[in-house]
């Protein structure tokens, strides 16, 4: 190593130390030097996307899954800011990642100069840890602590606001640490053994167990123990949409996803356990429901890494703080082999009796939950399946058959539109042996479609399904069922010529729609299909799987088409609408 190093050249070097090859970015003035050092660092590869959230959400995907660390280089001002989305929702979904942002020279910082903000004040509540450097003496130890902190305990997003004149300034007898030591911070891995035997103990007990996984699983590597956890003692299974591929959805002992759109198996199953063994997860009021009426005679045990998170929504009987692997390793020691019962009966009995369902044969146009249950038995089993927001997001959480872990990647905390292209990206680039396939909406696609560019210019293998149905159809399904159809803002096909009262759609509605996608592929050098009859679906995908590449197919969906079973919002877990009651 040199004698004297610049601060490009420190985090370069801490690049390499750390295992980083990819990193995602956006280049301007203050991360100039950065990005020179980068130009001559051939092993690791830089991917321009064409926003700052872009970069974000890209990394973002990539991480969630590889399970490295993703890093991202913007500069300062509004580069920096536009990374904000971006690292929330990393920060909501505990996605381990490095965000280097430039900043002005450490002199002016204070005077409002040109392209300045104060990003260490705008990220502290949406990251894990952040950084300002001050001195270039702090930078290694800075670099070295931001990734231990990203992906250990918890993981999640870590920033780093590098002043331009800290970039370029030199360390004389540099050396990269080789460990930190951080005396507030010692996640704790190996459970209780008291807890753990109690767990045990309970379980051996309990008439109606069931068993709730979360993300937690997915982060931990866990899937493993949690299946072997289920089989052994023939407990039901239910999961958070963050933790769908962790236990094999066609598997008989899993009763689906609970919470608002989840099935009436696994809604019902929480409401009437006497022991929920909650494992990753953090009993998101999106699951929980009615706070007051959830599981109300259930015994709780709570297996999480993080411990703010246990008792912080629901009474915790059991707390264990620890990996979940490895908790989950010492409980199976302790459990006994538990016999099917009465219990297992009845929950298989409310899978059969009330199955998620929609009935193609009897619809002119294209149901999407159909096009998503086509991919079952096109594509192959470890494909990555990515979302944005909205009601397809729901749909893919029905209807596709997760097997594997990390196989479904989705914006869970945040809800954020715009996620899915440049995660679905990110993890293409990831895993360019695997199949990636995004599901998106009309309105989601729309919020990063510039990152088309990034596909095609980096030849992602990328399969892009727009589902449009010309709305912002989550919203539209809430103002059809609690809002008396007052259709506001919700028609992305409405212009000036729509009357200023519109409760749905009908012959009078405008025929083309802003923008035609298949025109807008094509201009991004993407092949583009549009399908609108539902015997077209199948070929289509089947088509589009063999295809090397990026490709995007528009579906035609029904319009009016409802996200059901579902929980109205603050409603008890068994006040759920199966179907349309209208």
């Amino acid at each position: 190593m040199e004698k004297e190093i610049t601060g490009a050249k420190i985090v370069i070097d801490a690049f390499r130390n750390e295992g980083v090859d990819r990193i995602f970015g956006y280049p301007g003035g203050a991360v100039i030097p950065i990005f020179d050092e980068l130009y001559n660092a051939t092993d690791i590869k830089v991917i321009l996307t064409r926003h700052e959230q872009g970069a974000v959400h890209a990394a973002d995907g990539y991480a969630r899954s590889t399970g490295k660390v993703g890093v991202v280089i913007v500069t300062s001002g509004p580069g920096a800011t536009n990374t904000i989305t971006g690292i929330a929702t990393a920060k909501m979904d505990s996605v381990p990642l490095i965000v280097i942002s430039g900043q002005v020279k450490t002199g002016l910082i204070g005077s409002d100069s040109f392209q300045e903000t104060d990003m260490v004040g705008l990220t502290r509540p949406i990251t894990k840890h952040n950084y300002l450097v001050n001195h270039i003496e702090e930078l290694p130890h800075i670099l070295k602590e931001a990734f231990y902190i990203a992906r250990t305990g918890r993981p999640g997003p870590v920033a780093i606001d590098i002043p331009v004149d800290i970039s370029v300034a030199k360390l004389k007898d540099y050396k990269y640490p080789d460990s930190v030591n951080l005396p507030g911070y010692k996640p704790v891995y190996e459970g209780n053994v008291k807890q753990i035997k109690k767990a045990a103990d309970e379980i051996s007990k309990a008439e109606r167990p069931l068993l709730y996984i979360g993300g937690g699983i997915v982060m931990s590597n866990a899937h493993q123990e949690v299946r072997e956890l289920a089989k052994r003692t023939n407990i039901p299974v239910v999961s958070t949409l963050m933790g769908l591929g962790s236990f094999e959805s066609n598997h008989k002992l899993f009763l689906g996803m609970p919470g608002m759109h989840g099935t009436y198996a696994a809604n019902h199953a929480l409401m009437e356990c006497d022991l929920l063994i909650a494992v990753g997860v953090r009993f998101d009021d999106r699951v929980t429901g009615n706070l007051k009426t959830f599981a109300t005679k259930a015994t709780v045990i709570h297996i999480d890494i993080d411990p703010a998170e246990i008792g912080k929504n629901v009474k915790v009987h059991i707390p264990i703080v620890g990996d979940a692997k490895k908790v989950l390793t010492k409980l199976i020691e302790y459990v006994k082999p538990r016999q099917r019962s009465n219990w297992n009966d009845n929950v298989e009995a409310w899978k059969r009796e009330y199955p998620l369902k929609y009935n193609q044969k009897e619809k002119r146009e294209i149901l999407p939950q159909y096009v998503i249950d086509s991919l079952n038995g096109i594509v192959p089993e470890d494909t990555i399946i990515v979302t944005d927001v909205g009601q397809h997001q729901m749909w893919a959480a029905q209807y596709y058959k997760y097997k594997y872990p990390k196989t479904l990647l989705t914006s869970g905390g945040l809800g954020t539109m715009g996620y899915g292209l440049p995660a679905a990206i990110g993890a293409a680039i990831g895993n360019p042996d695997k199949t990636v396939i995004l599901i998106s909406g009309d309105g989601s696609i729309q919020m990063n479609i510039q990152e088309l560019a990034t596909a095609h210019l980096n030849c992602v293998n990328v399969k892009i399904l727009i589902m449009n149905n010309a709305y912002l159809g989550m919203v539209r399904q809430w103002q059809d069922l609690f809002w008396d159809r007052r259709y506001s803002s919700t028609c992305l096909k409405r212009n000036i010529n729509c009357p200023d009262v519109c409760d749905g759609s009908h012959k009078k509605c405008p025929e083309y729609y802003c923008p035609d996608f298949i025109k807008l592929a094509d201009s991004y050098y993407i092949k583009g299909y549009r399908v609108e009859n539902p015997d077209d679906v199948v070929p289509t995908l089947k088509e589009i799987v063999s295809f090397k590449g990026p490709a995007l197919v528009e579906f035609a969906v029904h319009r009016e088409e409802n996200v059901f079973p579902m929980v109205p919002a603050g409603k008890s877990l068994n006040e759920i609408l199966v179907d349309d009651w209208r």
